[in-house]
């Protein structure tokens, strides 16, 4: 069993089976008795609109578990889910994609929360590895590869070759903070406050990284409470200023992955101008940001085919050619 451990997604791919699982990473619980009332879908639906005594949280921030035992519950469900009707996979194998940037504790974490889960062997596979691998990137030839992931929490850059990675950089600036970006510009500058998940409807629909020929026509309908009178609120906003709501994370985005391409060794940097740049993970959907990064280094830059799985489609790789990928892992323990 394969698993993208998201901050905002958790993905599950099931070895012959594909991925069968793709929930986002909330869980509902109840404060009183802390069980869970929903997991998943469910879950989001519920966030910013639970009442007094139930709590609809993320166990994850910036792509690391901050609440344990939530991380853990979640876990247990969604292995339990994948399990249902099936047999043979009582106690299984699973590979997990977690951020390159992670300490030593927050890989333990990770490890105890899916051996608690319920898994027989866990090992870890750092995530832009394994979007490579998911995007069909040749990783064990001695070639140049440069992937970008932006998932929910963390932005990955790396430069892989021979199945290893040889630079690497994570900076806990991804899609969160965008959507955080436009939640404070909506409060700056319209007086609106809006919630994180109408922050990702706008990032979404007009959200861009770069000027687009459809800029103008791009205008949306927010709805929040207006700061000055406390009372609902309608309000107009345009493509192009949620663009420069948005510069600040972008920037932080790009100057790693210049920081990246000026430690790169000649010939690496060589072939990566030869084959270009991918983006992949659920940041790669933002419109006009591959262009972004073509023009800010001059490099070509491919989207992924599936940018949203690659993470996980990379660990179901590694599950069924297990012999010639071996090397790839970051970490692994054993239960039995």
């Amino acid at each position: 069993m394969g698993i993208d451990l998201g901050t905002a997604n958790t993905l599950v791919y099931v070895s012959g089976k594909g991925i069968v699982l793709q929930e986002p990473s909330v869980v509902a619980i109840d404060q009183e008795d802390r069980l869970p009332l929903a997991v998943g879908e469910d879950a989001k639906k519920m966030l910013g609109r639970t009442p007094g005594n139930v709590i609809a949280l993320r166990p994850l921030r910036d792509g690391v578990i901050a609440d344990f035992d939530v991380a853990e519950l979640m876990l247990k469900h969604f292995i339990q889910r994948v399990h249902e009707g099936r047999t043979g996979l009582i106690a299984p194998r699973i590979v997990i994609g977690i951020p390159s940037g992670v300490t030593g504790v927050e890989r333990r974490a990770v490890m105890e929360a899916a051996s608690q889960a319920g898994a027989r062997d866990v090992y870890l596979i750092d995530e832009p590895v394994a979007a490579a691998i998911g995007a069909g990137l040749p990783v064990a030839e001695p070639t140049g590869n440069m992937i970008i992931d932006i998932g929910g929490g963390t932005t990955e850059v790396a430069v892989l070759s021979l199945q290893g990675t040889v630079l690497s950089e994570s900076v806990r600036v991804a899609g969160d903070e965008l959507s955080e970006a436009i939640l404070n510009y909506m409060k700056k500058v319209h007086n609106l406050v809006i919630g994180e998940r109408t922050a990702e409807e706008i990032k979404i629909m007009i959200g861009s990284a770069y000027p687009m020929e459809d800029d103008s026509d791009s205008i949306m309908d927010v709805r929040g409470l207006h700061l000055l009178s406390g009372l609902p609120r309608t309000v107009m906003v345009k493509g192009p200023e949620i663009r420069e709501a948005m510069a600040e994370p972008l920037t932080v985005i790009i100057e790693a992955v210049k920081r990246t391409l000026e430690r790169t060794p000649p010939e690496l940097a060589a072939d990566i101008i030869d084959r270009g740049i991918m983006l992949a993970g659920g940041g790669a959907l933002l419109k006009g940001l591959d262009t972004l990064i073509s023009h800010e280094t001059g490099i070509v830059v491919h989207v992924a085919a599936d940018p949203l799985s690659c993470v996980v489609l990379g660990t179901g790789r590694v599950l069924e050619n297990f012999k010639q990928l071996e090397r790839v892992f970051s970490g692994r323990s054993r239960n039995f």
